[in-house]
């Protein structure tokens, strides 16, 4: 899918976060500044509006790994692991060990190997007009097969 504005981007997002559920993985794939941080930045702010909760900044985790927010209900652990170099780093983490709900936003998940119930891919491609992105989705469980109607 290709999307030729920001506001396309902000309805992806959410689409996707009226589907969510506590339990989800949101893997977001793609290069330096493709879009991963934009969509987190409207998902949880979506979900912020929702929820009449104060909308915050939602900057990318990149040195700090993970950001958390609580909406009401909804915990959102948003991490980046980027700067991370092989699974040891990642299994301090703990991203998976918590017995805690959250929707868990994975910004660089490559080396990630678990198998997750629920999760949704969502990989960002540049395209030859630098404001335009291919966007494919792919995903396990409630996610497998996932498609958005016409934006």
């Amino acid at each position: 899918m290709i999307i030729k504005s920001l506001e396309q981007l902000n309805s992806i997002s959410k689409k996707i976060a009226d589907k969510v559920s506590n339990e989800d993985c949101i893997y977001l794939l793609g290069e330096i500044g493709s879009g991963k941080t934009t969509f987190s930045r409207y998902f949880i702010n979506y979900l912020q509006k929702k929820e009449e909760t104060e909308k915050t900044d939602v900057l990318s985790p990149t040195f700090n790994l993970l950001y958390e927010y609580e909406i009401k209900k909804i915990k959102i652990m948003h991490y980046d692991l980027y700067r991370l170099k092989n699974i040891d780093e990642i299994k301090q983490l703990g991203i998976f060990e918590d017995d805690i709900k959250s929707i868990k936003i994975i910004e660089w998940p490559e080396l990630l190997k678990e198998k997750i119930k629920d999760k949704i891919e969502i990989k960002f491609r540049y395209t030859k007009n630098e404001n335009e992105r291919d966007i494919t989705f792919s995903g396990n469980g409630k996610w497998k097969g996932f498609k958005l109607d016409a934006i």
